[in-house]
């Protein structure tokens, strides 16, 4: 039985007096439509992906666009051979994406919005500069051509890294415009907001994310290479949104491509290139019962929460 992917988000003002009321409404309306996944609430917005059956996602979705602001709420949708997240979890946050910028209001001003069947023409131009606001292990799962890789582990170092390399690159190059993107859309359209406070012009973005392009965008011409990261138990996804190739170890949580699979490094649930070096014979000892006890589980046909997904 396949069950449907939603991923939202919307920024608009929300009252912090009213979160936790809400914050218990969405988790009992979540639980009784048998939804797994995490919403994210704000003084800033909403954010989430979920996945269940596809009444429960509507009748979720019809709600958050009820409140102020998120009438226009938009998903993006995908299909998964089974449940796609291992629990349902609703949290109240500071932000709901971690810039750890408070000033920013992307409610209030963002960049330019730039749908996917226009975005390849913006980033080929010679003169636009392309910046891709994932971290790391996400670029190095799939990215458009040619961006520029901030290198960060999290997003609350993008500002850093706008200071120290992009406005001198800016100065240096003088591009006539600027491509942000991301996953979903979220992240690039808070960093155009933040590019915009520090003085930035000709800011833009690509509409509804990569998850968006890669659905509406045919593969033949496409200026997409790889696959993309995302942050559920299907771990990447290609074209069409089909499943991609990649996994999880289970001991860092990084992506794993199949090479990564067939290195000397790499033991299901206990070891990969990645981490080989970062944890002790007493963490391995221990990671490997932790395996020894999902295989168990998968055997009797039982849920074992295994992976920990990294956080964006």
């Amino acid at each position: 039985m396949t069950v449907q992917v939603a991923a939202f988000y919307g920024f608009t003002a929300m009252d912090p007096a009213a979160l936790p009321a809400l914050q218990a409404e969405l988790r009992q309306l979540a639980q009784g439509a048998q939804l797994r996944g995490t919403v994210l609430l704000a003084e800033e917005g909403v954010n989430g992906t979920v996945s269940g059956p596809e009444p429960g996602v509507r009748q979720l979705l019809e709600r958050l666009r009820q409140l102020p602001g998120l009438a226009q709420l938009e998903a993006k949708f995908s299909q998964a051979p089974q449940q796609a997240f291992h629990r349902l979890k609703v949290r109240l946050k500071r932000e709901i994406v971690t810039m750890g910028c408070p000033t920013v209001k992307p409610a209030q001003q963002v960049g330019t919005y730039v749908p996917p069947q226009q975005w390849d023409a913006l980033i080929r131009d010679p003169d636009t500069l392309v910046v891709d606001t994932r971290n790391a292990y996400e670029v190095a799962v799939g990215s458009f051509e040619g961006a520029i890789d901030p290198g960060t582990s999290s997003f609350r170092e993008f500002p850093a890294w706008v200071e120290h390399t992009l406005r001198p690159l800016v100065a240096e190059r003088r591009p006539k415009a600027i491509a942000m993107f991301c996953t979903g859309g979220i992240r690039c359209e808070k960093s155009t907001a933040y590019l915009l406070q520090q003085g930035f012009s000709n800011v833009h973005h690509l509409q509804g994310g990569i998850l968006r392009y890669l659905e509406e965008v045919p593969e033949p011409g496409s200026r997409w290479r790889g696959e993309c990261y995302v942050f559920d138990q299907r771990v990447s996804v290609t074209h069409r949104l089909e499943p991609g190739s990649y996994s999880l170890c289970h001991a860092c949580g990084l992506p794993l491509s199949p090479a990564d699979r067939s290195h000397a490094a790499y033991r299901e649930g206990v070891s990969c290139p990645h981490c080989i070096d970062r944890f002790s014979d007493a963490d391995r000892a221990r990671f490997a019962e932790r395996q020894r006890q999902l295989q168990l589980a998968r055997r009797r046909g039982e849920a074992h929460i295994g992976a920990a997904m990294p956080e964006g």
